[in-house]
């Protein structure tokens, strides 16, 4: 785990400001959704990315990329099997 040196306080309502360098760096955005993690005595956050599941095998892997303006997600299996199809149907 990699240390920022970024030290924030926890408010009354129990939040924590996460600094806009780390959300651009992070591709974290205004009212995105984060999962959150415990891993012994470390909280872990994860921007959350529902139902990654591959439109092509429907394998679910945080591995798994979209493309398409976001509406077709791939597994490299899927990509794969896609990319195959398409060149048989173009030859």
């Amino acid at each position: 785990m990699k240390s920022t040196g970024i030290v924030r306080k926890v408010d009354e309502l129990g939040r924590v400001v996460i600094p806009i360098e780390l959300r651009r760096t992070l591709d974290i955005n205004v009212k995105d959704a984060l999962e959150i993690y415990v891993d012994d005595d470390k909280i872990i956050l994860k921007k959350y990315q529902p139902n990654m599941a591959c439109s092509i095998t429907g394998d679910i892997s945080d591995d798994n990329i979209t493309v398409g303006d976001g509406n077709i997600i791939l597994s490299r299996e899927g990509a794969d099997k896609l990319i195959e199809e398409i060149q048989q149907k173009y030859k």
